[in-house]
């Protein structure tokens, strides 16, 4: 079987591209608006087209002398306006109508497979069975999976939907694969690379202080943990370093707190934290834009083993397939 080929569209850093890679696919080419991000995208994929700008402004029939056979389309529209974590601020339908975009690129290449990933809340959009429906009809049959990275060898909890789409037959179920859980613990630089600064300094905020206290009265003084600066207090607003980290989001949220001879200290963690709690490798390369842009590609970003694991499925579903036809 030759190799397969593949176009990641709202590619953003990579994290899609990187984890198909990584199962055996050749990345051809990644769609994004944030130049930026394509600057990351074109350093770790220097031999794929990288195609700046709006989807709804680039005609996908006019590519195909340039980007020639697809066999797999990444598609990870913009989510912002599914997630929960707007509460109730009125949602942008233009936002999630990117998604039908996938099918423009869908008709114009006609690969054999087509997965999307997003947040889970996308199946409550109205148009979102409009959107299966659609590629149904040309021909895609497809499977939803709501996948968990952290049974997929990822040292973060994120939760995010998966829908495969496949012109010959049933997607397969994708499993959880079998490597080693991996836990925040493993992911903190504990070498003294990044400074320190007292957690009861002056300036410190309240809500701050009481996070780490009551992480320290069930913990005891002498354990590091994470202040989780996002959700509500039921959990405490920290976590242990012994389980997944919580979701890594756009903005910086996460605090290490560790007790030192002086005392408790504290610093957030860093994006070569984030990148490796994403499943980036260390020579993943994201060195453009602030920190607060470094932070934001990877909290937009698939986690690649997760992608990882989906396409092999695919692939091997494939091989096993043909091999049995007489």
């Amino acid at each position: 079987m030759r190799g397969i080929r593949a176009i990641d569209l709202f590619c953003g850093a990579g994290g899609s591209s990187w984890g198909a890679r990584s199962a055996g696919a050749e990345i051809v080419a990644g769609f994004d608006k944030w130049e930026l991000a394509g600057q990351v995208y074109k350093d770790n994929f220097p031999d794929a087209h990288f195609y700046p700008g709006d989807l709804k402004e680039i005609d996908p029939r006019l590519l195909g002398k340039e980007i020639g056979k697809i066999d797999l389309i990444l598609a990870s529209p913009e989510c912002t306006n599914h997630s929960p974590a707007r509460g109730g601020r009125p949602r942008c339908e233009e936002s999630r109508g990117t998604a039908f975009h996938v099918i423009r690129f869908a008709e114009a290449f006609a690969p054999r497979w087509i997965i999307i990933e997003n947040v889970v809340s996308m199946t409550k959009w109205h148009r979102y069975k409009e959107l299966l429906g659609e590629l149904e009809q040309l021909g895609w049959k497809h499977r939803e999976m709501k996948l968990d990275a952290s049974h997929f060898g990822v040292p973060q909890a994120r939760r995010r939907l998966y829908v495969v789409f496949d012109r010959e037959m049933e997607p397969p179920e994708v499993e959880s694969s079998s490597v080693r859980s991996m836990n925040a613990r493993d992911v903190i630089n504990t070498d003294g690379l990044y400074p320190f600064s007292p957690l009861r300094a002056e300036n410190r905020a309240k809500a701050t202080l009481e996070r780490a206290d009551r992480a320290i009265a069930q913990l005891g003084g002498a354990e590091p943990f994470l202040i989780v600066y996002y959700g509500s207090d039921h959990a405490g607003g920290w976590q242990a370093l012994d389980r997944p980290l919580r979701t890594i989001t756009t903005l910086d949220r996460f605090a290490y707190v560790r007790p030192s001879p002086q005392g408790h200290v504290m610093r957030m963690l860093q994006p070569e934290e984030l990148k490796l709690a994403m499943s980036w490798p260390r020579h993943f390369r994201i060195r453009h834009g602030s920190r607060r842009d470094r932070i934001r590609m990877i909290g937009n970003a698939v986690c690649p083993k997760v992608m990882r694991t989906v396409v092999k499925r695919l692939i091997s579903q494939s091989a096993i397939t043909r091999s049995t036809i007489p």
